[in-house]
């Protein structure tokens, strides 16, 4: 098996830029945050745990909002806040997640809602609040963390597959109506990362994602920084000429 290697950072990379991050707290989330702030960015952190607000002290500069991302009201405030804070919003990665797994005919259909809030409901709040901000800046770029499951099956990943399917295709169309004005919009589309993701779900959570090792012909899951890194290239000029693009951080899952 071998080792994601260490990688360098350039620490002005995002000057002047102001970025929203939700799913903030832990994750693939907090090294997002610990990227864009590393690197210059002025940041607005957004998560419903409470230890979202442990950013400001460790990351400071960083702003923190506390909030439901399935509500309307935490994205408009996230948003106001980073305008009102930062003078403007340039990147938002909407990271924030939720996973299921459950056969069909077991999933209920509160597991079905509760699931797409969090994973469609919510990012397309985001994503709008956002649009609004950047088309008044001139621009701007929307990232946001998917899966694999958004191009192949997954057993007793129903909800979650058809959530990250409809955020594969909500990037799309915010590519399309966002080209005209400089907004561009990509997706991650992660394959299994080495996170507390499931723990509320299952009990055997370490040694589920573990199972999944050999199903990358990289012979391991991924850490939350290699994930946040392609998320940062997305939100940066280097990718300036990249949009509406599902772009595979996957360890070679779906190739196989």
């Amino acid at each position: 098996m071998t080792s994601p290697p260490t990688l360098a950072t350039d620490a002005t990379e995002f000057d002047g830029r102001t970025a929203l991050v939700t799913g903030a707290a832990r994750g693939v989330g907090k090294e997002t945050v610990a990227l864009l702030h590393a690197r210059g960015a002025r940041v607005v952190a957004v998560d419903i745990r409470p230890e979202n607000r442990l950013l400001e002290q460790e990351f400071p500069g960083v702003v923190t909002v506390a909030g439901d991302v399935t509500r309307e009201e935490t994205a408009d405030l996230a948003v106001r806040t980073a305008v009102d804070a930062f003078g403007g919003l340039d990147i938002l990665v909407n990271n924030a997640g939720r996973t299921l797994n459950k056969p069909v005919t077991e999933t209920t259909a509160e597991d079905w809602d509760s699931v797409l809030a969090v994973n469609a409901r919510g990012a397309f709040f985001f994503a709008r609040e956002a649009f609004r901000a950047m088309k008044e800046r001139g621009g701007g770029a929307i990232v946001s963390t998917g899966s694999y499951v958004c191009t192949v099956g997954l057993p007793e990943g129903a909800a979650y597959s058809a959530s990250k399917g409809a955020l594969a295709q909500l990037t799309k169309v915010l590519a399309l109506e966002g080209g005209p004005v400089g907004i561009r919009a990509n997706l991650v589309a992660a394959g299994v990362v080495e996170t507390d993701f499931l723990d509320a779900f299952r009990s055997d959570s370490r040694a589920y994602l573990a199972s999944f090792a050999d199903a990358h012909p990289l012979g391991r899951v991924a850490q939350p920084r290699e994930i946040a890194e392609v998320l940062c290239f997305l939100a940066s000029p280097r990718s300036g000429f990249v949009t509406g693009a599902v772009v595979a951080a996957d360890g070679g899952f779906t190739a196989a």
